[in-house]
């Protein structure tokens, strides 16, 4: 396999077609810019996908978390426990609100927080969890729901990277106290910038609506002190677009997982839990060997290539130690992904002919490593 002349293939592609720039250039045209039909729209269309919870609109992931905990009241002196293999978004909504993160580890097949290490990190601080539901892949909820039920702790789902992703049939943001999804451009749809926090506590949404709008939901009669978290219509329009091509899209992220998992010999594909419906935001396997020197051989492959994470968050800057050095986390699987995850292109663009020079790159850098 040459692949040095070959055109490359990127490791995400987000769509943006005719039918989005035509909602976009609609919502423009009619004047009605920011919080408006479209975003009432959007929120009562995406409710489908949650099992019909209350859905709120924001500006983005990150606000969809912070709100959140902002709505729940929790602040200083509270702990929340977090996976540390995760953006940094997921602990940066705690910190943003004067909480502090617990990082517990991760299960090694699923990417996602382990149950037994969340257990383990309850204390008298904690108020609650936020499982993240990583790459794609259902964390265990039903064993973090037992957990927080036993100690009466809320439960918010970071479910970023999960749209339409289920355990057991139950779809994720329909577990936990609230679930919170983005729209980031590379997410398995977008609305070019945009979040969403999804809750079956109609109190709750109540007081999220307020946040994200000045503090009020008529205008000048403020009820809370409260942010501008707005979403667009203009965005609200374009989501509305995307998510009805979601189930779609995420099919052939699936049919297109089901033919790598097939074809890939030399690093270990990711494996999925009994009973789970992966999305696929990443297709993430793990190198055993050099994984520079893989990376470096897909790229020359033309195949594009990223890992998420290879600083896990309790290493960043923001979250070591008045000494510099990261905090007394023992966190082996998490160290140990971080080291070895390589994601590739899955995305719902790719053709045949891309999958087959994924897959045989892919064995040719494993090879390689």
């Amino acid at each position: 396999m040459s692949g040095l002349n070959a055109e490359f293939i990127p490791p995400a592609r987000p769509v943006i077609g005719e039918a989005e720039i035509d909602a976009a250039v609609r919502v423009l045209r009619s004047g009605r810019v920011v919080q408006g039909p479209e975003v009432a729209a959007f929120e009562e269309e995406f409710a489908e996908l949650v099992a019909g919870r209350h859905c709120v609109a924001l500006n983005s992931g990150t606000s969809a978390l912070q709100l959140t905990l902002m709505a729940l009241g929790f602040g200083p002196g509270d702990e929340v426990i977090v996976p540390s293999f995760s953006f940094a978004a997921s602990a940066n909504s705690i910190r943003l609100v004067g909480a502090e993160p617990v990082f517990v580890d991760i299960e090694p097949g699923s990417f996602c927080v382990d149950p037994e290490a969340v257990a383990a990190a309850v204390t008298s601080r904690t108020v609650a969890i936020m499982p993240v539901h990583l790459y794609g892949h259902p964390a265990a909820m039903d064993r973090i729901m037992q957990i927080a039920e036993r100690h009466k702790l809320a439960v918010i789902e970071d479910a970023a990277q999960a749209h339409g992703a289920a355990l057991g049939g139950h779809p994720v943001g329909a577990f936990g106290t609230a679930g919170c999804f983005s729209f980031y451009p590379t997410k398995n749809m977008h609305s070019l910038e945009g979040g969403m926090v999804t809750t079956a506590d109609a109190e709750l949404a109540r007081t999220l609506r307020l946040l994200r709008n000045q503090g009020m939901e008529q205008r000048y009669a403020n009820e809370i002190v409260g942010a501008n978290m707005r979403m667009t219509d203009v965005a609200a329009a374009i989501g509305r677009v995307q998510l009805r091509q979601l189930a779609d899209w995420t099919e052939q992220r699936r049919a297109n997982a089901k033919f790598l998992d097939s074809k890939i010999t030399s690093m270990v594909t990711p494996p999925v839990a009994d009973n789970v419906r992966h999305v696929y935001h990443q297709y993430t396997v793990r190198v055993t060997g050099d994984r520079d020197a893989a990376q470096q051989r897909l790229t020359e492959l033309g195949i594009g290539n990223a890992v998420y994470y290879p600083t896990p968050i309790h290493r960043l800057k923001p979250y070591l130690t008045a000494e510099g050095k990261p905090g007394d986390w023992h966190l082996p699987e998490t160290e140990r992904a971080a080291a070895e995850v390589v994601s590739l292109p899955v995305h719902p663009s790719l053709s045949q002919a891309d999958l087959e020079r994924i897959a045989e790159g892919a064995n040719i850098a494993g090879g390689a490593a």
